[in-house]
This record gives C-alpha cells, structure tokens and sequence, in this order.
C-alpha cells in the first residue's frame, strides 16, 4: 500500500526538519481533490484531477492509491470517464493515509 522506501528517501531528500510540512502541504492539496471528486466526480475534468492525485502519490510513496488512479487517468483518456470506480480510489486515498499517518507517528 505504502512504498516506505520511498518516502525514507523523501525524508533524505528534503529532510527531517521540512518533511512534516511536505506531507501537511501533500495532504491539503490532496484533500481539495478529494472532496471534488467525493461530492460529484466531473468526468470533464476527471483525467486532469486523477493525474494531479497520481503525481503527489507517487511522490509521497502512496503506491496503491497511485495506481488506482494511473488506472482511472487512462480511462478518463480513453473517454471512459464514466467507468471509473472513484469510490475505490477515494477508499484507498483514506486507507493510505490512515496507515501512513499511523506509522509515523509510532516513529
């Protein structure tokens, strides 16, 4: 679910001191995604906010959420919009996050 090899070397990268307020920085502008697609998915702007959500994924090591929604983009892409499962994506983005804010704090 998580690559924690990927965010150890996030937190090399950028530091220890600055890697809380990446992750704070990551979950805002997440969750402003989130709640787009929670309230009512635009299928217009669907491809373009699953692509956004894929990147910072990537990014902070959110391995199967990423992949969800590398999966949706391509749907979107292909004009299957429609056939997306974005209560599935929306699941693994809070189950993620919820592993992943549950491992650091026991760090």
């Amino acid at each position: 679910m998580i690559d924690w090899e990927r965010v150890e070397e996030l937190r090399d990268e950028i530091g220890v001191e600055d890697f809380g307020e990446v992750v704070e920085l990551f979950l805002d502008e997440v969750e402003d995604v989130i709640s787009r697609l929670r309230d009512t998915p635009d299928i217009a702007n669907l491809e373009a906010d699953l692509h956004f959500l894929k990147g910072g994924a990537l990014n902070l090591g959110f391995r199967t959420f990423s992949q969800l929604c590398q999966a949706g983009e391509a749907a979107a892409a292909a004009g299957k919009g429609d056939t997306v499962d974005v209560p599935a994506i929306l699941a693994s983005f809070e189950d993620s996050k919820g592993v992943f804010a549950q491992k650091l704090a026991a760090a």
